[in-house]
């Protein structure tokens, strides 16, 4: 539900601002809204924390999962920021680095570590990378969807 919710404001708020996006820009802001926002409520899940913490799922498995998202980041600097390499790459790293630390502190560690790299990354938002105008809210939903919901086990 909230995933389809998102995907039905995001584009009555992208028109009512008269933000300055085409039809793909626009699409593609809808479907990171539904992807984001269904995946930091389904990957908090008991369900989902079973499946993907499950016996065999390893670091690659789950950092193969967060590797990934890199395209949103490079699709946000390619068509939302004209091509900002530094953006892409600060976040990128950030995501890569940081995954790379909850998947291999000791377990007791993994909330602690996962939260406080959220906040980092709140902050890198905030205070280092100029907004993008429409997407105020995309890294900080990256985030906790990728640091706080998918890689911390039940």
């Amino acid at each position: 539900m909230s995933s389809i919710s998102a995907a039905i404001a995001l584009p009555l708020v992208a028109l009512s601002w008269q933000l300055p996006w085409n039809s793909v820009q626009l699409a593609i802001a809808t479907l990171f809204a539904f992807d984001l926002t269904g995946g930091i409520v389904t990957n908090a899940t008991p369900a989902a924390k079973r499946w993907y913490h499950r016996p065999g799922q390893t670091f690659r498995h789950h950092f193969g999962f967060v590797a990934i998202h890199g395209l949103h980041l490079f699709i946000v600097a390619t068509l939302f920021r004209g091509g900002d390499w530094f953006f892409f790459g600060l976040t990128y790293s950030f995501l890569l680095l940081g995954s790379s630390l909850i998947l291999t502190v000791p377990r007791d560690l993994g909330r602690p570590v996962a939260l406080l790299l959220f906040s980092i990354g709140l902050l890198f938002g905030f205070y280092l990378i100029p907004p993008t105008v429409g997407l105020e809210w995309f890294l900080p939903f990256l985030w906790l969807k990728l640091f706080v919901s998918h890689l911390l086990p039940e």
